[in-house]
């Protein structure tokens, strides 16, 4: 493999786990809750999308992926509003229902391909592979030729569009009226309940959100690798927060937009070391202590950063 196909391969990662990415700079970074619905949810997202896909509806099972988290996210945002459980707890009790919830949607079995049995011209029954957006998009841009025909680059294009529309969204939504209450809500969530503003609603919203972000991800996965499988959400978790934190010590914190470019950036970057790790032969199951250690380096470089410049201020007004 080239660097070129390399970098390419790295960069169509990154985006299809950039709504992930996306969804936990929601909890973790605005609404400043720890939810660790995560792994649950991403394979909900795949489970439900494999599901109506095969039922002949490929566009609308990346929806309806989201939108079933959604429903998840309620679940979660429930128990922390109402049940006053905390919320790191109710995180891990609607992850651990919602293995048996995929594991029904998927019929009993651990994984399902895209295919369905259709009946062919000798009346033998035989398996056909299901429409994604993806394949769809594929036999678009393929007679163009070139790198059009490459897989990951056409991976790469459309997902880059559709990450692109879905972070304008979120742009501008954080700017509306119940973008801000949101804000405002893991901001200061005394100061929003004395301005008559329902703060356990809005912080319902933002949860249902975050899950309908990192399921759509799921579901962008599942039509990419073109099946669903119950051990895809291990780690998502330390993926997601390794993409935030990435993107936060390269961009700092200068607001809501910045923050969503780049939890973007962070997944991208966090990819590429991936890929260049595996380009060194590291074994696979190296992957989960790397993505650990990226985090841990993440989150005390701006401290040492801080430390250094400190003590470098300290000598110099002693010079």
């Amino acid at each position: 493999m080239t660097m070129l196909n390399l970098l390419i391969a790295a960069l169509s990662q990154g985006m299809l786990y950039a709504p992930m990415a996306l969804g936990v700079f929601v909890t973790f970074r605005i609404l400043k809750t720890p939810d660790l619905t995560v792994d649950g949810s991403f394979v909900f997202g795949m489970t439900v999308c494999a599901a109506v896909t095969i039922a002949g509806y490929p566009i609308a099972a990346l929806l309806c992926g989201a939108l079933a988290d959604a429903l998840a996210g309620l679940c979660t945002a429930l128990l922390q509003t109402k049940a006053r459980i905390e919320p790191i707890l109710s995180g891990i009790l609607v992850s651990t229902g919602l293995y048996t919830v995929n594991y029904a949607v998927l019929g009993g079995q651990s994984n399902l391909y895209l295919q369905r049995e259709v009946i062919n011209a000798q009346g033998a029954a035989v398996n056909e592979s299901c429409p994604t957006v993806y394949r769809m998009f594929g036999k678009l841009v393929k007679p163009m030729g070139g790198l059009m025909k490459d897989a990951n680059l056409q991976t790469l294009l459309l997902t880059l569009a559709i990450v692109a529309v879905l972070t304008a969204l979120l742009a501008v939504f954080f700017f509306t009226r119940p973008g801000m209450a949101i804000r405002a809500t893991g901001d200061n969530e005394e100061m929003v309940r004395s301005s008559s503003i329902n703060a356990d609603r809005m912080r319902t919203c933002g949860v249902m959100l975050a899950n309908a972000l990192v399921a759509f991800s799921g579901a962008l996965l599942c039509h990419q690798q073109r099946y669903a499988d119950m051990n895809c959400g291990n780690g998502m978790l330390v993926m997601g927060l390794a993409s935030v934190i990435i993107g936060q010590v390269l961009g700092g914190r200068r607001g809501v937009v910045a923050g969503l470019l780049s939890a973007v950036g962070g997944s991208l970057l966090y990819r590429i070391v991936l890929q260049l790790a595996y380009r060194l032969d590291m074994p696979s199951y190296f992957v989960k202590l790397l993505s650990t250690l990226i985090v841990i380096l993440a989150l005390t470089l701006p401290r040492l950063r801080g430390a250094i410049a400190k003590r470098a201020k300290k000598e110099g007004a002693r010079a």
